[in-house]
């Protein structure tokens, strides 16, 4: 059902946790599986220096929170907010039709993290 680098990331999360002083927080859910997501970011120079996620979720969930970390830590906030949830599925080998969802997430959170950075700086949403 799911791909060994879904599985290793729901195993072995990387970047679970909360930044304390984060520029920017994006919060998300999906009322009708119940996943709920936090990320969490800190920009330098234009650049996300550190990103982090708090899931509640099921696997997919976490793995997508997981990968997206990971695709999104070091790139400008435009090249992130290019971050798509068909391309957080492709980064996993692919996820079930029925999980598709849970990407939707993660990218969400992301983007809401940097339309919230952009906000408290004056920068508009785009």
């Amino acid at each position: 059902m799911y791909t060994e680098k879904v599985m290793d990331h729901f195993r072995n999360p990387r970047n679970m946790g909360v930044i304390e002083d984060a520029d920017g927080i994006g919060e998300v859910g999906n009322p009708t599986c119940g996943d709920m997501m936090r990320i969490t970011i800190k920009v330098k120079e234009d650049r996300l220096d550190d990103v982090k996620f708090q899931t509640l979720g099921c696997g997919a969930a976490v793995a997508t929170s997981s990968i997206v970390t990971e695709m999104a830590k070091g790139k400008t906030l435009d090249e992130a907010m290019d971050i798509t949830n068909k391309s957080v599925a492709e980064e996993l080998g692919g996820l079930p039709a029925n999980k598709m969802h849970c990407s939707n997430l993660a990218a969400d959170g992301l983007q809401e993290a940097i339309k919230d950075y952009r906000s408290k700086k004056g920068g508009g949403e785009g």
